[in-house]
């Protein structure tokens, strides 16, 4: 067993902008798992182990659009999978949520928990005030889960700043083997 599964989020921007959602080839998800399911969609099922660490990048197809990962909130198991694409404001409870970390692109380095780029220190080569969203990671490990049981989770993506810069879907999953 691989002790971590990345998944890279990649994000049509402005096609996600213009139409309003994630879905329609707007988003597509992939993980470098051996047994995941729903490669290249926003369905992707990542099969994972109890103690694994997951790591979530976002990318932009056009790579001079920002796009984060603002949020990822996993399901309440026992309730019906809801679409969060229908406005579901309320999806159960961040159990095990993992949070924001940053790190060196590309390599999966993680440091502590992160806040923004703001006033402070050089970091990661990059000024002070300078926000550079391809190095934010967002991270846990698995928790003990039931074996066979996909657990989606919510994911909320933020592009540019405004009233409708940020979209969401609830259709990713983690299950343990």
């Amino acid at each position: 067993m691989n002790p971590k599964v990345s998944i890279v989020v990649v994000v049509d921007v402005i096609g996600a902008l213009s139409d309003g959602t994630l879905r329609n080839g707007n988003l597509c998800m992939i993980d470098d798992g051996e047994q995941s399911t729903g490669q290249g969609t926003p369905e992707l099922c990542t099969v994972v182990q109890p103690g694994q660490v997951v790591t979530w990048s976002a990318l932009a197809v056009d790579l001079q659009t920002p796009v984060e990962i603002k949020s990822i909130t996993f399901l309440d198991p026992n309730a019906e999978a809801r679409d969060a694409e229908a406005g579901d404001a309320e999806d159960g409870d961040a159990a095990h949520a993992p949070e924001r970390t940053e790190g060196a692109a590309g390599t999966g380095n993680a440091g502590a928990r992160s806040e923004r780029n703001g006033p402070g220190p050089e970091r990661n080569g990059h000024a002070p005030g300078r926000h550079n969203p391809e190095l934010e990671v967002w991270s846990g490990v698995v928790p003990h889960l039931a074996p066979g049981v996909a657990h989606q989770y919510r994911l909320e993506v933020q592009m540019y700043e405004g009233e409708h810069s940020t979209l969401h879907i609830a259709s990713p999953a983690l299950m343990c083997q």
